[in-house]
């Protein structure tokens, strides 16, 4: 949503300021030099990241168009199902949440709380190292170092398309020169016409290093950014769980095991102890 005002508003500063100021926008309008600057870009850009990594740009890069989904409300329903499930594993035993992490569509836990059960990866990261802590084939520090790798992994994999469309947005400015160029290479062939006509070519020559520049910092950067933003967002989640799990691991009580994650969260996203208890309580009063 930002990055769209963002849009809005660049355009409206740079392209009005052109205005103002006297300039033609229809002087600006060279559909030639934006193929050339596009297709020069993206067929770079195809040639770099084709195959495997070019399928995980065309999901990554959609989802920065939409709001976050990681939010206060998010945590609130991520660190009462894991005080719910840990309260259950702690009263019961940990073979009585078997079946919940086996199904969690179908367990009565997982299913209360919506907004963690529309995220499948995080899901499968809770049930995986429940089932481990079912299980008891690993100690701690096992399960840390597996979790840690996981993390490093998901925040590995997150960086490529990041890497990629900032290396897109890196080379515009390159291809708005060669496009250019070409153009300065076309006044140098026509200086038989007359001054007036020869001002107008160099003019749409120089458009070209200008919307260069302009798609690359304008438009294509911004998008690497966002990207980076979401992924350090996603990527806390992650952290958020392990914190959970390993201090459960390490025999804290569930209500002790959400404040490790609770703490490790940003402070813009943190709910107080005061909203995770009362959360808690109408997630156990709604259960009855």
């Amino acid at each position: 949503m930002f990055i769209l005002i963002g849009y809005v508003v660049s355009i409206v500063t740079i392209f009005g300021g052109y205005i103002v100021a006297g300039g033609h926008i229809a002087a600006l309008f060279q559909p030639i030099e934006l193929v050339m600057i596009f297709g020069g870009a993206f067929g770079a850009f195809l040639g770099g990241n084709g195959g495997k990594p070019f399928k995980g740009i065309g999901k990554a890069v959609p989802g920065v168009f939409k709001g976050s989904k990681v939010t206060k409300d998010l945590f609130l329903e991520l660190f009462t199902l894991l005080f719910e499930i840990l309260s259950k594993a702690r009263k019961e035993g940990l073979m009585s949440i078997e079946a919940d992490i086996e199904d969690a569509h179908a367990s009565p836990i997982f299913t209360k709380y919506p907004k963690v059960l529309s995220d499948h990866h995080i899901v499968d990261f809770i049930s995986d190292y429940l089932r481990m802590m079912v299980s008891g084939n690993l100690n701690a520090m096992e399960m840390e170092n597996l979790m840690d790798l996981e993390i490093d992994t998901h925040h590995l994999e997150g960086h490529a398309p990041i890497g990629a469309v900032q290396g897109l947005a890196d080379g515009m400015p390159a291809f708005g020169i060669v496009a250019a160029v070409m153009g300065v290479v076309h006044c140098m062939e026509s200086l038989f016409l007359p001054p007036n006509e020869l001002g107008i070519l160099i003019a749409h020559a120089l458009v070209g290093t200008f919307l260069g520049i302009l798609l690359s910092y304008g438009f294509v950067a911004p998008i690497a950014a966002a990207m980076v933003h979401r992924l350090e967002d996603e990527t806390v989640i992650y952290k958020c769980i392990k914190m959970v799990l390993m201090a459960s691991v390490n025999g804290a009580a569930p209500q002790a095991c959400v404040e490790f994650g609770r703490k490790a969260l940003f402070s813009t996203d943190r709910p107080s102890f005061a909203e995770l208890e009362e959360h808690v309580k109408q997630s156990r009063n709604s259960g009855k």
